[in-house]
This record gives C-alpha cells, sequence and structure tokens, in this order.
C-alpha cells in the first residue's frame, strides 16, 4: 500500500492521541519547529560550509588548508566562531547605531526564513504553503535591505559603493530568476512546491530539467542567476576587495561580520535547494519511486531515504558553486549588468514562450514521454 503524507500524518495523530502531546498547543510545535531547522540544519550548515569551501579551496590550489584545529582541521569553524565572538565590538563614531546592529540580523532572517517552504522530504516540510515558490522569492528579499542598510549605517564610501552594487544587482537578476521560473509553473499548474516535487517522479516526466529543451536552458539561467543573487564569484562585485576594500561589510567586526558570511552561506544553501526541488526532482529517486516499490517500507525509512537524496543533490550544487569561486575570474559592473539585461532577462522570455508552446503542441507531455510514445506507437497525455 503506497505511503503518502495524508496517511503518515493521520498515523501521527493517532499516535498522539491520548498522551500529553496532543494539549501542547500548535503555535509551541511550530516554534520548535523553527528552532529544529535554524540551529541544527540551517546555522550548522552555514559554519561547516566555510571549513568544506577552505578546503574545496586548498585542493584546488594544491594546498593543505585547515588542519589544525581537531582531525584535518574540522573544528576550524567552531574556532572562527569563538574568535568573532571575542572580537571588539565597534561601531562606526558616524554611523547610525541601530540600523548598524539590524542589518546584519535582516540578512540572516531572510536567509533561514526561505527553510519554511522548502520540502526537504516527503514528510519533512515547515510549511508546504500553496504559494512556496513566492514566498521564497519574496522572503529572501529582504537580504538586499540587509546589506543596503549596513552599507549606509557604516558611514564608509566604500561600504556605500559596495551597497548600491548589491541592490542594482540583486534587483536586477531577481527578474531573470523569477522568468526562469515560470516555465515550472506551466508545466506543474501549481505554487507549491512540494506539488511540483511529486510530480517529477519517475513514473509521471521525471525531473523538470528534461521536461523539454526550454526548461533544460531555464535550469541555467535560474543557476546562475541564484550565483548572482547570492554574491558569488564570478558576479561578488558588492564585496570586491580589489577595489572596495570589503565592501559592504567593511566597517563590520565580530560576530556582526560572521552573521554576514552565515547568511551568504545559508542563501547559497536555499538558492540550491530551489533549484533542486524546481528542476532536479528534489527527494525524488532517479528510475524509482519508493511508494511504488514492490514491499512495503516502512514510513520513515522512505523520510531518511528522500532527505538523504534531495541533501546530495542540493549539496552537489553547493560544490559547484564553491567550485566555481576558485575557477572564474570577477566581472565588471558592466558585464554583470549586460549580461543580465541583454542576455539572462530575453532568453528567459523566449523559454517562457517555448515551454507554452511545447506545452500546447505536445499536451503537457515531456522529452523522454514523447519518445517512449513514438517507440510504442501511441502517445498518451500527461
Amino acid at each position: 500500500m503506497p505511503v503518502n503524507s495524508a496517511l503518515f500524518a493521520q498515523s501521527l495523530t493517532q499516535w498522539t492521541q491520548g498522551t500529553w502531546f496532543a494539549s501542547v498547543p500548535i503555535w509551541v510545535w511550530a516554534l520548535v519547529s523553527a528552532l529544529i531547522i535554524i540551529y541544527m540544519l540551517a546555522l550548522p550548515f552555514g559554519g561547516i560550509a566555510t571549513y568544506v569551501e577552505r578546503k574545496i579551496a586548498a585542493d584546488l590550489q594544491d594546498r593543505i588548508g585547515p588542519n589544525r584545529v581537531g582531525p584535518l582541521g574540522i573544528f576550524q569553524f567552531a574556532a572562527d566562531a569563538i574568535k568573532m565572538i571575542s572580537k571588539e565590538d565597534y561601531v562606526p563614531p558616524g554611523g547610525d547605531r541601530f540600523l548598524f546592529n539590524i542589518a546584519p540580523v535582516l540578512v540572516v532572517v531572510g536567509s533561514c526564513a526561505g527553510f519554511v517552504a522548502l520540502p526537504l522530504g516527503q514528510y519533512l516540510v515547515a510549511g508546504d504553503i500553496n504559494i512556496g515558490v513566492f514566498y521564497i522569492m519574496a522572503i529572501t528579499t529582504i537580504i538586499a535591505p540587509g546589506i543596503l542598510l549596513g552599507s549606509w549605517a557604516s558611514e564608509n564610501k566604500w561600504s556605500l559603493l559596495g551597497g548600491l552594487r548589491s541592490a542594482a544587482q540583486i534587483v536586477s537578476y531577481e527578474i531573470p530568476v523569477a522568468l526562469s521560473i515560470v516555465p515550472i509553473i506551466l508545466i506543474s499548474g501549481s505554487l507549491q512546491i512540494g506539488e511540483i516535487v511529486k510530480q517529477q517522479g519517475w513514473h509521471d516526466h521525471f525531473w523538470n530539467v528534461f521536461h523539454n529543451p526550454f526548461t533544460f536552458i531555464s535550469f541555467f539561467i535560474l543557476f546562475v542567476g541564484g550565483l548572482a543573487e547570492t554574491n558569488r564569484i564570478p558576479f561578488d562585485l558588492p564585496e570586491a576587495e580589489s577595489e572596495l576594500v570589503s565592501g559592504f561589510n567593511t566597517e563590520f567586526s565580530g560576530m556582526r561580520f560572521g552573521l554576514y558570511a552565515l547568511g551568504e552561506f545559508v542563501d547559497v544553501f536555499v538558492m540550491c535547494a530551489l533549484v533542486t526541488s524546481l528542476y532536479l526532482g528534489g527527494w525524488q529517486i532517479p528510475f524509482l519511486e519508493l511508494d511504488k516499490f514492490w514491499v512495503t517500507l516502512p514510513s520513515g525509512l522512505i523520510a531518511l531515504i528522500h532527505v538523504s537524496f534531495f541533501l546530495g543533490k542540493t549539496f552537489l550544487l553547493v560544490f559547484v558553486v564553491m567550485w566555481l569561486r576558485w575557477t572564474l575570474p570577477r566581472l565588471r559592473v558592466d558585464q554583470l549588468m549586460g549580461l543580465c539585461w541583454k542576455g539572462m532577462v530575453p532568453v528567459a522570455l523566449f523559454n517562457i514562450l517555448g515551454t507554452a508552446i511545447w506545452m500546447w503542441a505536445f499536451k503537457g507531455q515531456s522529452m523522454l514521454q514523447v519518445v517512449s510514445g513514438l517507440f510504442s506507437g501511441g502517445g498518451g497525455s500527461h
């Protein structure tokens, strides 16, 4: 008998009836869930990612990398956190203290809030809301004001230039990012990320990246646009140290600087997780659906396998992001904006039109279904 989210939720409700769990208010469960996601996934990832990126950089540059704190230097991120906490809490004399204090918090909140609508597994999602795609696009825009306010409050011309660059870059690249998501909405007919992932099973039309030639191109536009929105090389002009000292975070020290770095890494994870959910099947396993397996598996085991595959795909994209940092040179400002407005936006619009024509011409079928229909002598609709 297939296991689905409704049966899992029903069994969980029956299990809690008659126990003290049933008397706990729903807001308590929501708070506990948020704390688990933030303190057991988002923040640990941000810390460990700093260590992993330094190790990847060392391997690419034929160096050793962190190797002093713990086995293979694994506790280097903890040492860095202690160092940042113990540093002087400095605010520029002419700066705005309130905005200077709250700006890094906005960046971290905007990044962590994106986890709410991310389906880490079939049974593990904080809120699979029916406008999940729109929610993540909206909530992550809090990062831009956090960077801009921090640069303005620093009373530093290098910081202000970096903040203005960041605002222009994030606002510009939100357009091709949003346009590259529209083909997925046309295919799935939903803004609910969990529903989009469910439709990418092997017995449906497989992953959206292979649905048609236009979604294959849209996948790369979304990924490149995500690099620009997260200020990663080759799009890290807001903190170009060769031009702006350190950019928008020049005057930040201690844990405030650490919050900016933490927010960047968490935002990278959210971006890669969104790409995984929309284009790479999320928790779906290639050529296999556990719900239709010949042996009925426990719900807990299915959930664990789904989460493992989702995180595996996401971490693979994160690795590519780190790999590109130590491979590509930084673009100039005119090159960055030209790539967005002259290149990615027109191609993204063309992909929307192409996907719409494909859906009409082939009645919603994917390339896999069209090819299989040709070999079988007939085609079915999606």
